[in-house]
């Protein structure tokens, strides 16, 4: 199934929807007693969205009426998540290109939660503190409940879904400070979506492909298999000295390509758009303004 935080023009409240083809199931209006965001569908457990698969074939079957996504704005994917890890350097050309050591130890650093938006988008940012924003295709992936000390062999039984991240970076900020946290977590620099994919619709995370798009020129395009730690590693790897809440985000890092290593560089400007892909769980597209 693929979920979304949909809200009609106008409305501030986003809905969780089901998402089916090009069109969109309110559960809101299906259900007595609805989640009312993908965090407490997760909570509610493998319960929760037997029911919520019950009462969408029920609707379907009965000929439910269903709003075009094309007519709805989006909110984040992930809502009030229980926290958002990110990843770095785990694709060796990403890496190389930004001439980062090859830690033997993961690289982890938290994203805030101002920093989540949606596809559709304009994220803004101030001139005068960064000249040199870039992007970031990620896999994102949602714990399903709680894992600690996960065997790798188990790990992918606790993902509950995937979905689409681009990583925004002030790049100046990240080469100038000893921490990743503050040049990731402007205001919409951790736009997800369009949909959270359940994990029983991505046999393998590890054959996945990744494509950025800037203003109409693919600028990364790699796969999954290229990650130096998969994702039922970094989930090993996390659960060993905490328990990852249910909820949690992870963006598990980002391939070769980003604007910062090329030559000439290229950076998100003033009316750029950017569309992040996955195959399997869609596009995810921001425009970008100067302030």
């Amino acid at each position: 199934m693929k979920f979304a935080h949909l809200r009609v023009e106008g409305q501030h409240t986003p809905r969780l929807s089901v998402v089916v083809a090009e069109a969109a199931l309110f559960l809101d209006e299906v259900m007595e007693a609805p989640p009312r965001d993908l965090q407490d569908l997760i909570e509610r457990g493998p319960g929760g969205l037997a029911e919520v698969r019950e009462a969408v074939d029920t609707a379907l079957a009965a000929g439910a009426s269903l709003t075009p996504v094309h007519e709805l704005r989006h909110s984040s994917a992930v809502l009030r998540p229980a926290q958002i890890i990110a990843i770095g350097a785990n694709y060796a050309a990403h890496a190389s290109e930004l001439k980062l050591r090859s830690e033997t130890a993961m690289t982890i650093f938290s994203l805030w939660p101002n920093s989540l938006t949606g596809h559709g988008a304009t994220t803004a940012w101030p001139e005068d503190l960064t000249k040199q924003v870039d992007y970031e295709a990620e896999l994102g992936v949602i714990i399903g409940r709680p894992a600690r000390g996960v065997h790798v062999r188990d790990a992918l039984d606790y993902v509950w879904g995937y979905t689409v991240v681009n990583d925004i970076t002030a790049r100046d900020l990240q080469f100038s400070e000893a921490q990743w946290s503050r040049c990731k977590s402007f205001d919409g620099f951790t736009p997800t979506g369009p949909v959270v994919v359940t994990s029983d619709e991505i046999p393998d995370p590890q054959d996945l492909w990744l494509t950025t798009n800037l203003d109409g020129r693919i600028l990364q395009d790699a796969s999954t298999n290229e990650m130096v730690r998969t994702v039922a590693e970094i989930i090993s790897y996390l659960s060993r000295s905490a328990t990852i809440p249910p909820g949690t985000l992870i963006s598990t890092g980002s391939p070769g390509g980003a604007g910062y290593s090329r030559n000439p560089q290229v950076f998100l400007r003033d009316g750029s758009t950017v569309t992040v892909s996955i195959e399997g769980i869609g596009s995810l597209t921001t425009h970008c303004r100067v302030i």
